[in-house]
């Protein structure tokens, strides 16, 4: 595992005496083990508009939570999923569990327990101790993610800031080797209880300061929307689930070399570049960080910044991983998280689903999910990895921050054969005839920000 030194996932101050340390450069990387609870009550339910929430299936479940161990580099030694028929409010998980979980870790060696669902501060504490070894729920794990890939200051400050929030409720169980000292009355009080409130100041003091730095981030993040605004260059932000293709889809429209593999958050840190699509338009194309069911509401608030990118732009593409057997549940999830950033995912004049993956599915169930996709919201089906349906896809960002192609019958003067370059750029010539007195006249289809932009130019005399 590539951490500094005996660093561990989720590791506190007075944790390095507990057992459970490893030198992760000398033995290699963390064994760990990775449980994912089914709850059988509460699973199921209704969002906000009514609707029954999809649920995943337990192996889907499962397949992701050992994804997100592997992505930042731990050995899952072994992984399950466990029936829970009622929640123990000490420990998730009941004895018998507990207890079998125990007896897994030893014999496999695992120095690390991977709890895939959120665990107040006493069940993790109570299940460090039942299991004697390190325990990380699903927040932990992912935000140790986000740690590791946040390549920019403005990422590394995010996270951290959603680190601190996250450790503030949680500071009983990081002091736990300190005890609180009777006096003669009853308990008062001692070290330990003062090194925990010393300790939550000083993360207090840390999160506010972390938050005046982004706040400038912010700030400096607003000028340069302000400068592009100046010149208005449509921006089209890219969202969609974890590995659906995010960054496989920017470097085929961009040809940029953010990195792509096949990892959960695989890249974190947003990045923009500009773009002409086929008929001139410039756009400012966006990569943002992948969704995720569960998302952490500490990350959400703290890459809130980051994700204005996606509250403001003109048009959002919600790539979808259309051969994922839970293709319709991540969906959901993403459709939540944009909601909760102010954007309306049914909008289908500004956010268009985009079917990515295609090339791995075969010709029958390719035919059937374009014929039952037909009624379906506003889609375009492409593979980024092959560049199968990308031009389709630039046609349809064109029309949707330009408008639809019209032709256009345009004569130049003389004086205006400056602007016939400008022209065969922005717009498909198909015909074009030299006059005998020097001037120049086009038939063309060009989208109706180029016609009104040609119009403008011909009337200014230019």
């Amino acid at each position: 595992m590539a951490r500094n030194g005996n660093a561990r996932p989720g590791a506190h101050p007075g944790d390095n005496a507990r057992k459970g340390d490893v030198n992760t450069e000398a033995e290699g990387p963390t064994r760990a083990v990775v449980v994912v609870p089914l709850l059988l009550r509460g699973q199921a339910g209704e969002d906000d508009s009514g609707r029954p929430r999809l649920s995943r299936s337990p192996e889907a479940r499962l397949e992701e939570a050992v994804g997100l161990t592997r992505a930042i580099d731990l050995d899952p030694v072994h992984s399950a999923v466990v029936t829970v028929a009622e929640p123990r409010p000490a420990t998730l998980l009941g004895s018998g569990k507990v207890a079998e979980l125990a007896q897994i870790m030893k014999e496999s060696g695992a120095e690390l327990a991977i709890i895939d669902h959120p665990l107040t501060p006493v069940q993790q504490r109570n299940l460090e101790k039942e299991l004697d070894v390190k325990v990380l729920d699903r927040t932990g794990l992912i935000l140790e993610i986000f740690g590791e890939r946040a390549r920019t200051k403005e990422g590394a400050l995010q996270v951290e800031l959603a680190h601190l929030n996250y450790q503030k409720g949680r500071l009983v169980r990081s002091w736990t080797h300190l005890e609180r000292q009777r006096g003669g009355a009853g308990f008062l009080g001692g070290p330990g209880e003062t090194q925990i409130e010393a300790d939550r100041r000083v993360l207090q003091d840390k999160i506010v300061k972390l938050k005046r730095e982004l706040e400038t981030v912010r700030r400096t993040r607003d000028l340069h929307r302000a400068k592009r605004k100046k010149v208005p260059f449509p921006v089209v932000a890219i969202v969609g689930y974890t590995n659906a293709g995010k960054s496989t889809l920017f470097n085929r429209l961009t040809g940029a070399g953010v990195l792509a593999q096949d990892m959960l958050f695989a890249t974190l840190d947003p990045t923009l570049r500009r773009v002409r699509l086929p008929h001139g338009t410039p756009i400012i194309l966006s990569d943002t960080v992948g969704f995720i069911s569960d998302l952490p509401t500490h990350l959400v608030a703290a890459f809130r910044a980051t994700l204005e990118e996606v509250v403001e732009a003109d048009l959002v593409l919600h790539l979808r991983d259309i051969s994922d057997p839970d293709t319709a549940a991540q969906a959901e999830d993403v459709e939540e998280i944009l909601a909760d950033l102010g954007v309306d995912a049914t909008d289908s004049r500004r956010v268009v689903e985009v079917w990515n993956k295609i090339d791995l599915l075969d010709e029958a169930h390719r035919a059937r999910l374009l014929a039952d996709g037909a009624e379906a919201a506003p889609h375009v089906a492409v593979s980024a990895a092959t560049g199968e349906g990308i031009d389709a896809l630039l046609a349809l960002i064109e029309t949707r921050v330009s408008g639809e192609l019209r032709p256009l019958s345009v004569t130049l003067a003389p004086r205006q054969l400056s602007h016939l370059d400008w022209l065969y750029r922005n717009g498909d010539v198909t015909t074009r005839t030299d006059n005998e007195d020097g001037s120049v006249s086009l038939t063309l289809l060009a989208t109706q920000s180029a016609c009104e932009e040609i119009e403008h130019r011909l009337r200014s005399g230019g």
